[in-house]
């Protein structure tokens, strides 16, 4: 599997051709209409993402082989896009490929200034959340040894 560095990299030069913003945003619409939908069963407050404005829920679990498998869903299409494209840079890394690997792809792609301060935070809140789980995985692997 890539590493998180080669899957940024990717992204960027998806989104790199698309040149107007209303073409990245289809993209990002299009990436999360391709998302899978979180069994309702998941859809519980424990994960829901605080500080996000749309409902969007991340569920995390550690593979036997150590890396961090991601879901998540949103009921706004263009966040729903956002957590897809987290999850295809995040899913499937270690913790601490996770957590040492910053997301240079967010501001590569100009994320940071165009989207709506509202979604932006919600942004945040989710990279945080995956970080979150990451710590939280990466203590778990190491009390294990």
């Amino acid at each position: 599997m890539a590493s998180i560095q080669e899957r940024q990299e990717q992204v960027i030069q998806e989104f790199s051709a698309l040149t107007q913003w209303e073409d990245r945003y289809k993209k990002i619409i299009d990436l999360g209409k391709t998302l899978p939908e979180l069994s309702e069963d998941l859809k519980t407050e424990q994960n829901i993402v605080k500080g996000c404005q749309s409902q969007v829920w991340l569920v995390a679990h550690l593979n036997e082989q150590g890396q961090v498998v991601l879901q998540g869903d949103s009921d706004a299409l263009i966040v729903k896009g956002l957590v897809g494209l987290l999850l295809r840079v995040y899913s499937g890394a270690t913790p601490s490929e996770i957590l040492s690997t910053p997301p240079e792809f967010l501001r590569a792609l100009g994320f940071e200034g165009n989207l709506s301060p509202s979604r932006a935070n919600g942004l945040h809140s989710m990279l945080k959340q995956i970080k979150l789980y990451a710590t939280a995985f990466e203590y778990l692997l190491k009390t294990k040894k």
